[in-house]
């Protein structure tokens, strides 16, 4: 089983109680484990920079599966990454020798910002002494009994919950900072795109898909928006997509919504990150490249059905949630939720929205 790390252990562990007493102390050393999805990884950065601030000389690591764990590579806050592929956990010699790299780094503190069976049981197989999880609600599946300290959270918002984990660490309301690296490759890459398509005075950036068929909101609608948008506001549309059947919706949203409306060609996820960086407005569905575009500080309006909004919206002052109605169930039930929830949006809704933030005199042009 491929797995990088890069820096040999260096120190003992110690509790963090003594470190804050103890400045002379070696460093401590923490790792955070969010294995997967790409927004949920997104949404996590937050963690691992006030762990950061809190403690500047800690070596901080960070275990994540190979796909999210690109958007991670370059991140300041982290000393390392630990990248998994998908499935490690069905691989017994794999997961064997993933206990010895964890061992070998000899960390004292886990913060199990998923905390399900898969991530609680990478976090034990480290041995280190405190292993921090959710308790309720928050810990699934097996990871109440594999973690050792559970918080259980009160905060609405996701972000909000998992920066809670940090309180036996000493951390309460830290500032929430994403900090998502730029990739030399990927700022070439999207300034070259943005050249290419005449987009250097300004676009707004469509992504039409999501991860569940029942987060999706129909392709006439987002091509409604972008002739408004461009009707309007005079700003070309660049319409990303990931996979065959995005690309299928990007190229009809391309099609129908007018002649300021481009067809972005395929991106990586740091790619998108710096086209969304460039960005003055970034429409889509709760899914990761929206959570991305919030991250690097885009205003967005985000689309909300299965999922209430309040607890998943992008981050912040700038963006704008929009949701009509939710579902009330177990998640399997909401990925199979009925068009309704998403339907239920109008596409003058999102005009109104955009709108809005457009209009804001830091966002006019």
């Amino acid at each position: 089983m491929p797995l990088c790390c890069v820096r040999p252990a260096q120190v003992p562990g110690l509790n963090v109680k003594e470190l804050s007493g103890h400045m002379n102390m070696p460093p401590l050393r923490i790792l955070i484990v969010r294995l997967s999805a790409i927004g949920d990884v997104i949404q996590t950065m937050p963690v691992a920079c006030a762990l950061r601030e809190r403690f500047p000389n800690a070596m901080l690591a960070w275990a994540v599966e190979r796909r999210a764990g690109t958007l991670l590579q370059g991140h300041e806050a982290l000393d390392e990454l630990i990248m998994l592929p998908r499935g490690w956990l069905k691989s017994p010699g794999g997961v064997w020798r993933l206990r010895r790299k964890l061992r070998d780094l000899r960390f004292d503190v886990t913060v199990d910002v998923q905390s399900l069976t898969k991530s609680a049981v990478l976090a034990r197989l480290t041995g280190a002494r405190r292993r921090v999880g959710f308790g309720n609600p928050g810990g699934r599946e097996l990871s109440k009994w594999f973690n050792n300290e559970r918080v259980d959270p009160q905060s609405t918002h996701v972000i909000d919950r998992y920066l809670e984990l940090l309180g036996p660490l000493g951390i309460r309301s830290p500032a929430v900072r994403f900090q998502v690296p730029e990739q030399a490759e990927a700022r070439e890459s999207a300034e070259r795109t943005i050249d290419r398509e005449g987009l250097a005075g300004g676009f707004a950036i469509i992504n039409p898909g999501a991860g569940w068929p029942s987060k999706l909101w129909p392709a006439e609608r987002y091509a409604a928006v972008a002739r408004h948008l461009g009707d309007a506001w005079r700003l070309p549309t660049l319409v990303v997509w990931a996979g065959e059947a995005e690309r299928a919706a990007a190229q009809r949203i391309a099609g129908d919504g007018g002649e300021s409306a481009v067809l972005a060609p395929p991106t990586t996820l740091p790619e998108l990150a710096a086209l969304a960086r460039r960005a003055k407005l970034f429409i889509g569905a709760d899914t990761g490249p929206l959570h991305l575009a919030a991250a690097v500080d885009t205003p967005c309006v985000g689309l909300y059905g299965p999922w209430p909004a309040a607890r998943h919206g992008p981050y912040g002052p700038r963006h704008v949630a929009l949701q009509k109605m939710f579902f009330e169930g177990p998640t399997r039930a909401r990925r199979t939720a009925p068009p309704i929830y998403m339907e239920s949006i109008t596409t003058e809704m999102v005009r109104e929205a955009c709108d809005g933030i457009l209009g804001k005199p830091e966002q006019s042009s």
